[in-house]
Order: C-alpha cells, then sequence, then structure tokens
C-alpha cells in the first residue's frame, strides 16, 4: 500500500506475478470509514481467486482435448497411413567391416515353363512332285526306252493267248503309258502297280512292270482269265 498526496495506492502482486492495481481514490474517502477500508482490500483478494479458478477452469477443459489429440484412439484392425506405411517397410542391416551378416529368410516359390512344341517337318514341292511320280519309291527313274506292247508281253513271258486279258486290263489302267503314275495312290507303270516299290527292278519298266502283274494275276485270281473276269465286274483289280 502506497501514500502519494491526498490519495492512496494500493497494489497486489498475484502467485502468477500479476499485479492487480486499483483505481485512485481520495484519502478521506478510503478512511472514511472502517467498513469501507474493508472491503477495498478484499475485493483485490477475490478478485485474485477468480482469477486462479478460471485458469483451472480453463485447464481441466483443455487438457482431455489435448489428450485426444496428441494420442487418439484408433480402433483395432483399422487400416491407417500409420499401418500401410508399417506393411511396406523393410529391414536394413548396417555392420562394420568383417562381421558376417545372416541371410534373410526368404519365401521360395516354383516356375514351370511350358516346353515348346516341336514343329513338324515341312515337305517341300519338290519332295511332293518326286513322291508322286516314283510311286513311293524315291529315286525310281523313268522309263525311257521304246518298243511296243507285243515285245513288252512276249519279254515279260505271258502267253499269247491270255494278251488280249492283259490288254484290256493295261489299257483301263495306264493306257500302255510306262511312266503313268496314280497322284493318289502312288500306283505306278502298266500295270499300277501298288506300291511301285514291290515291282522287283524298276517299276516304270514295262518288261519288269508286266512280269510283276503276271504274278499278281496267277496269285489273286488264278491267272489274267480271272484277272479279266473281276476287272470286268468291278472296274479295279
Amino acid at each position: 500500500m502506497f501514500q502519494a498526496g491526498s490519495h492512496r495506492l494500493t497494489g497486489i502482486v498475484t502467485p502468477d506475478n500479476e499485479s492487480i492495481t486499483p483505481e485512485l481514490r481520495p484519502a478521506s474517502a478510503v478512511s472514511a470509514s472502517p467498513r469501507g477500508r474493508g472491503r477495498r482490500v478484499r475485493r483485490p483478494i477475490a478478485a485474485v481467486v477468480a482469477s486462479v479458478a478460471v485458469v483451472g477452469f480453463s485447464a481441466a477443459l483443455l487438457a482431455p482435448t489435448g489428450m485426444a489429440v496428441a494420442d487418439p484412439s484408433v480402433a483395432e484392425g483399422a487400416v491407417t497411413a500409420y499401418s500401410l506405411a508399417e506393411q511396406e517397410g523393410q529391414n536394413l542391416t548396417v555392420t562394420v567391416a568383417g562381421e558376417d551378416i545372416a541371410p534373410a529368410a526368404r519365401g521360395t516359390f516354383e516356375v514351370y515353363i511350358k516346353p515348346k512344341p516341336k514343329p513338324k517337318p515341312v515337305v517341300t514341292s519338290t519332295e511332293k512332285s518326286s513322291g508322286k511320280s516314283s510311286g513311293g519309291s524315291a529315286g525310281t527313274p523313268k522309263y525311257t526306252g521304246g518298243g511296243s506292247k507285243e515285245e513288252w508281253m512276249t519279254a515279260a513271258g505271258i502267253a499269247q493267248s491270255d494278251w488280249p486279258y492283259v490288254d484290256y486290263i493295261v489299257s483301263r489302267e495306264s493306257g500302255w503309258n510306262p511312266n503313268a503314275t496314280n497322284k493318289s495312290s502312288g500306283a505306278c507303270g502298266l500295270v499300277q502297280a501298288l506300291p511301285c516299290s514291290k515291282v522287283p527292278g524298276n517299276g516304270y519298266n514295262p518288261v519288269d512292270n508286266l512280269r510283276w502283274g503276271s504274278g499278281y494275276a496267277a496269285g489273286r485270281y488264278g491267272g489274267w482269265a480271272g484277272a479279266y473276269a473281276f476287272w470286268s465286274r468291278n472296274h479295279w483289280w
């Protein structure tokens, strides 16, 4: 409490080092009544108590909010930015030189590689043409010599009594062309031997072909007459 002239100055310092200065009043007004002086002193004390109560009440209100912000409760199993970053994290091992680092355990997996299929062989046009021309016997040369059908049948040992039967069948099978070849079956020669490789010698040689035909007719039909009868009914033999 200070006194200056005709006024008294009363100053109060709070526990927080805050100074509360009441308004200036004349000294006569302050000392006029003992009751008035007592009320002037108690009012600053009440103000200090009220200030402390306000501060405490504010702290009580702000404390739960601050705790909630600093440590928010997260529901168990919820996906957050922290949980995602934790899953993507990597463990790095750093040691000084010379120390061994234990290998990290890693999962294994198997990879199945489907094998490539083997390419199929491509038949060229040359191979196709040679197969057809040879009647199934690669490298069989075509007939280039001359002669007549009578000469060929005589050389093959066919009796003249069978010539009409032979002529009938051969005329329809090959037209007496020694190099005739069936494009679909590969049969070759005068009697269209199938396969061409069965003919001893050369399947395109007319004498070799007729000689093989005589054995075929005798073995299957009993001779050229039987072969002729079968061919005339079925148009093949």
